[in-house]
């Protein structure tokens, strides 16, 4: 018999690590000789990696009001196309990976209609946004959580769930990014180069929010370090004519790269980026960086007065040791001038980046031994051939 596993995810980020994921699945069934097929709903990432797609979400994400008003009719009308595909021929398990709210009704559908066993993997961060309130209804549908984040396992845990600590799967997956100069030469940059790396959107809402002021910034930086060089890994290949027509309208050039995004980041000095998961991969990739993130005026009104929204940091890399380890500019603080200041900062003071590498090396320590994904898999393939033991 082959096993079949069905992955749900969406977004970039997400569509990152459920290839990484079907990976490790893949050759772990090997290992195991346990044959297996993967459907799922993700992007082209996981379709390389061999999982046949029920449904592309790379596209479809937002944080906020009235920025996921777009992607509304277009999930839910997905959703119930796949639901109905996984009705015909239910899988044997499935794994749901991030991607909060649609995921939240993916399992609980799985739950009450399919009657399979349900991991979640990268489970939403309850324990950081815990005014959304989801932890209980989450561990109700889930048979396994696989927590990448130490604080996480414990809070889940503390709402009843089966919770294995795996460790950040980022570790085992930066560590396969080749040295500085390797990145540099595959790119075409000089080895005495200075460069900032720009990171503003894996989500479309971003590029009109963040890559203006990013833009604004690299003038700024440009009148005083008139050497620097901006590059700028394009997330999705549909934003790049938006992008284009944004840097158009300004005096500086950015070179834009629709490959090897992780090696535009290992190449830098300095990366300035939005808020999100690929603050952790820099952070190990060992780049200093700035994190700015702001929302519509409505989102963040509604956020801070109906819902009490408050977070101790909004960067990843900030909330593994719940310390300021880099500056960060939210909403009515993302302002050219500051951001431009703190990034000459880190760029011409030693002692400053210095400061920061260091507490990124203990960063790293809080985040596992490297071997995620492979636990992760073990996991899944342990749950999908005894699920009778959990």
């Amino acid at each position: 018999m082959t096993y079949n596993i069905f992955i749900s995810t969406g977004e970039v980020s997400g569509d990152f690590q459920g290839a990484a994921l079907a990976q490790a699945l893949y050759q772990e069934a090997q290992v195991q000789n346990i044959p297996i097929s993967i459907s799922g709903m993700g992007g082209e990432k996981m379709a390389a990696q061999g999982v046949n797609l029920l449904g592309n979400t790379a596209g479809i994400g937002s944080i906020g009001l009235l920025e996921a008003v777009p992607f509304i009719l277009p999930s839910f009308f997905l959703q119930q196309k796949v639901k109905g595909m996984l009705k015909q021929k239910p899988p044997h398990i499935a794994i749901l990976i991030d991607y909060v709210t649609p995921n939240i009704a993916m399992g609980q559908f799985i739950k009450h209609h399919l009657g399979i066993p349900i991991v979640y993997y990268i489970a939403p961060q309850e324990w950081v946004w815990e005014f959304q309130n989801n932890g209980n209804l989450i561990t109700s549908f889930t048979d396994q959580i696989l927590a990448i984040f130490p604080a996480e396992a414990e809070y889940y845990r503390q709402k009843g769930a089966n919770v294995t600590w795996v460790g950040h799967p980022l570790i085992e997956l930066m560590a396969k990014i080749p040295d500085r100069s390797v990145c540099r030469a595959e790119l075409g940059i000089n080895p005495d180069a200075l460069v900032v790396t720009l990171l503003p959107a894996s989500r479309q809402q971003e590029l009109k929010f963040l890559l203006p002021v990013m833009v604004e910034v690299c003038q700024i930086l440009k009148q005083q370090l008139p050497q620097l060089e901006f590059w700028l890994p394009i997330s999705r290949r549909a934003y790049r004519t938006e992008i284009e027509q944004t840097i158009s309208k300004y005096q500086v050039k950015i070179n834009l790269i629709e490959s090897n995004p992780h090696y535009a980041i290992k190449a830098a000095d300095l990366a300035l980026s939005k808020s999100g998961t690929v603050n952790l991969e820099t952070t190990l990739l060992g780049v200093p960086q700035v994190i700015l993130y702001r929302v519509s005026l409505l989102t963040a009104w509604v956020a801070r007065k109906i819902f009490k929204f408050q977070i101790p940091f909004m960067s990843p890399t900030n909330l593994v040791l719940m310390e300021s380890v880099v500056p960060e500019f939210f909403q009515e603080e993302v302002q050219s001038s500051p951001i431009a200041q703190t990034c000459l900062d880190l760029l011409k003071n030693p002692e400053a980046r210095s400061q920061m590498l260091t507490k990124y090396n203990e960063i790293k320590q809080n985040l596992g031994d490297g071997q995620a994904t492979t636990k992760s898999a073990q996991a899944i393939l342990n749950l999908l051939t005894n699920p009778k033991n959990d």
